[in-house]
């Protein structure tokens, strides 16, 4: 008999986060584009972005079609990644929102892709479209309070991390570091059903 979950994070009743669930809008509409596996993932912090912001979406998939990426890309988008050696070279975006030097080209969009490091890699090759998107990236000796998920990447954050991070930067507010409440409570509530009580 499959066990009881809560029909809006997929936890368990114990370590249901839902209480610490928040409602940001942005004008900046964010992407979320997650690959299957993560989906069943009971640490599924993309899912958990999707929940807190009421101007995002939130794709299950790891291969768009033509239609789908024509139809995505229609706005100006920037792609939430780092920029690694195999990847093209690409405009980096500012902390005004702009594409390098074109200031018209204010960025609407911000795609973001919910993997690990090997399949997020995996949905770029399959998708080289968004390969060409300009980037952004997150630099300054950042630190993960992401405890119980391992990633291979020095310094890797959560994809809810990264998303608060950039949308403080891309929005100018602090409001959306509210993001890591849920992010946090999951993390605690995860430790405490790990602590065995003393006899």
């Amino acid at each position: 008999m499959p066990r009881e979950t809560c029909n809006t994070c997929l936890r368990p009743p114990k370590v249901c986060y839902c209480s610490a669930l928040v409602s940001l809008a942005s004008t900046i509409r964010v992407v979320i584009i997650q690959h299957p596996q993560e989906e069943k993932h009971p640490f599924n912090t993309g899912h958990m972005a999707h929940l807190c912001l009421s101007n995002s979406e939130l794709m299950v998939t790891e291969t768009l079609s033509k239609y789908q990426l024509d139809t995505l890309l229609s706005d100006p988008s920037a792609l939430l990644y780092p920029s690694l050696n195999w990847l093209p070279d690409s405009t980096e975006l500012n902390e005004n929102r702009h594409l390098g030097e074109n200031r018209q080209a204010t960025v609407k969009q911000l795609i973001v892709i919910d993997a690990t490091w090997k399949k997020s890699k995996k949905i770029l090759h399959l998708n080289p479209l968004l390969q060409k998107l300009p980037r952004i990236n997150l630099n300054g000796g950042l630190e993960s309070n992401y405890t119980i998920r391992k990633t291979s990447i020095a310094n890797g954050l959560s994809t809810i991390e990264s998303i608060a991070t950039a949308m403080q930067l891309l929005e100018q507010s602090d409001i959306f570091l509210r993001l890591l409440e849920p992010f946090e409570k999951m993390i605690a509530l995860q430790q405490k059903s790990y602590t065995v009580e003393p006899a």
